[in-house]
């Protein structure tokens, strides 16, 4: 009986120190979250290999948060939805097995989607739906913001195009038609990208003017918390990091000995002399010919079939609009310095949150972890970053999403649930 009892009192025991399962209930803590606006260019759009799709912009990052907003008061969350998901106005970039024409094997690549394009309905004006809650525009600069007539045809934002009910209006006062009680603001990236992405100088987007910069970003911001809305905005990851831009190496030219030997015997151009192995190859440098140096970056626009076929690279130089060279890599990197600096002080001016993605965008190329799925900033196979090595992909944006809700717990005092990213789709293999 004595034995029994004690049995009793250890069950009883173990039965009081058993740990609460239960989830810890949300709050908004200061924030009224019941008209949601998020400002911003692609990646608040929700593009994602190498286009916008349906899927992509209800995968996008405001739409998760809009979600778990609405576990805590948040309201309706409209966006201008596309009609497919092939892709607008490029068709997707998906993977499968191909063979280029100088391939003697089939791999793996990411290749642009050949099946029927979308509904021509992609173009037409939805403004009609709106005002919306998600008004990303990709290919929006800051500096764009403040400018009448962005929209208008024949040079304007298409994407804009879509869903502004003034087409001469300045983004600006077109984005906060919605009377927001709070917004996220994610701009800037595109002030940098396209030169990056462009080929640096050779590109036809080049950097904005830091004066230029600061009068833009302090305008929208402006508008934004004018009528006591709170807000969260994050700042300009480091893009030279990413996959786009890193993917390639620089001594991509392999060559066995005879190869090398062939090139030499043949080569016009006198000071290049390739060896057995990894080469590094010649590029254009304005009127110049060279040979990349350590440092310099390939971009993964560059056309492989012109590689193989063509020579590029070894019989004749790479264009420079598909380099960054060492002085351009410099500027993008400077130009994201001096933004940031930017946006931080004008956040802080203004008391509203900042997201440092610039460095948890760091943190990525070292590897993180979610609920047992590691993601890295390798491209295809590390999950985070979608084909066109530029975009997250949806368990990406998941992972951009409880980031950005980390820091409105931390500065409003809220307790806003994280999202589950793997219940997302990574990148698909064929």
């Amino acid at each position: 009986m004595k034995k029994l009892y004690i049995f009793c009192l250890a069950v009883s025991g173990l039965a009081a120190c058993k740990p609460k399962l239960e989830p810890e209930k949300p709050e908004a803590g200061q924030l009224q979250l019941s008209r949601y606006l998020a400002v911003g260019s692609s990646f608040t759009a929700g593009f994602s290999d190498g286009t916008l799709t349906k899927t992509g912009q209800n995968f996008s990052f405001p739409n998760m948060l809009a979600e778990q907003f609405g576990l805590v008061g948040g309201g309706e969350f409209k966006q201008p939805l596309l009609p497919g998901d092939n892709g607008y106005p490029n068709p997707k970039l998906v993977l499968a097995a191909r063979r280029g024409p100088c391939d003697t094997n089939t791999s793996i690549t990411a290749v642009r989607y050949t099946g029927a394009l979308d509904s021509s309905n992609s173009s037409n004006s939805v403004a009609i739906g709106g005002p919306y809650n998600n008004t990303g525009i990709p290919g929006i600069r800051a500096v764009d913001y403040i400018k009448s007539g962005y929209a208008s045809e024949p040079s304007g934002n298409r994407f804009a195009r879509r869903f502004f009910a003034n087409l001469g209006a300045r983004p600006i006062d077109e984005v906060t038609r919605v009377n927001s009680t709070f917004f996220s603001l994610w701009i800037g990236s595109e002030d940098v990208l396209g030169y990056a992405t462009g080929g640096g100088k050779e590109s036809a987007i080049q950097l904005s003017g830091v004066t230029e910069f600061a009068a833009a970003y302090d305008s929208v911001v402006t508008n934004l918390v004018k009528k006591g809305a709170k807000g969260v905005a994050m700042n300009i990851p480091d893009i030279t990091s990413m996959p786009f831009f890193t993917t390639i190496p620089g001594k991509f030219v392999n060559l066995t000995r005879r190869q090398a030997d062939d090139l030499n015997a043949t080569n016009t151009m006198t000071f290049v002399r390739f060896n057995e192995g990894a080469n590094y190859p010649v590029i254009q440098d304005g009127a110049d010919l060279r040979l990349l140096v350590e440092g310099e970056m390939v971009l993964l626009s560059l056309p492989m079939d012109s590689v193989k076929c063509a020579g590029w690279g070894t019989k004749k130089p790479i264009p420079g609009n598909y380099v960054l060279t060492l002085a351009e890599i410099a500027a993008a990197q400077k130009a994201t310095d001096d933004f940031n600096v930017i946006i931080n002080t004008v956040n802080k001016a203004k008391n509203i949150a900042t997201v440092d993605m610039f460095g948890y965008f760091k943190t990525i190329q070292s590897g993180v972890a979610f609920n047992g799925i590691s993601y890295n900033a390798n491209f295809i196979n590390g999950s985070f970053f979608s084909l066109d090595g530029i975009h997250p992909s949806a368990r990406g944006y998941a992972l951009v999403a409880n980031a950005i809700i980390r820091e409105i717990n931390l500065f409003y005092g809220a307790k806003i649930s994280s999202v589950d990213a793997n219940k997302f789709p990574g990148v698909k293999f064929p």
